[in-house]
């Protein structure tokens, strides 16, 4: 039914678990990254932005689409710099998490970076992102408040607290 550059929806007909026929919406996004950056002083790097869709300013990783033919690891070391103006030298994959299982297909890779050097953010014109910089064991306790809520944001924290 809809085709865009970020998100597809389809509607596939589909025969339901009680054996009746049935419709089931599939939203396809584009698939993302999310970087947090952790310094050596266990401070974390997030972005905090108005998002249309949730109506709100979001605190949040390092987050972007992977474009068509984009490796995922230069996405997030592109993004990482284009939204926080930081180059990491220690890249750790994390997991791939899916936001939403019932009728969403968005994988988004997570990563945990260190060893961080400042250059120049290049944000895209749609962006007017601050840099919000805090401990990590502050930012646990934003997700367990609920006040960090971008899911794969949760995901990363609560790894890098084990991690870090």
């Amino acid at each position: 039914p809809y085709t865009d550059p970020f998100v597809q929806v389809r509607l596939d007909q589909v025969i339901r678990p009680d054996g009746d026929p049935g419709q089931h919406v599939v939203v396809a996004m584009k698939h993302g990254v999310c970087v947090l950056a952790v310094d050596d002083r266990r401070q974390v790097y997030l972005t905090s932005e108005f998002h249309y869709g949730v109506g709100r300013v979001s605190l949040e990783a390092v987050s972007g689409g992977i474009e068509p033919g984009e490796d995922p690891d230069e996405t997030a070391q592109r993004e990482l710099q284009e939204e926080l103006g930081l180059v990491a030298q220690n890249w750790q994959f994390l997991s791939t998490v899916d936001p939403f299982t019932t009728i969403v297909v968005s994988p988004t890779r997570l990563y945990l970076v260190r060893d961080l050097t400042s250059v120049a953010k290049a944000p895209e014109g749609t962006e007017q992102i601050e840099t919000v910089v805090m401990p990590l064991a502050e930012c646990v306790q934003l997700v367990i408040k609920g006040e960090i809520s971008h899911a794969p944001t949760c995901v990363a924290i609560l790894m890098a607290d084990r991690i870090c």
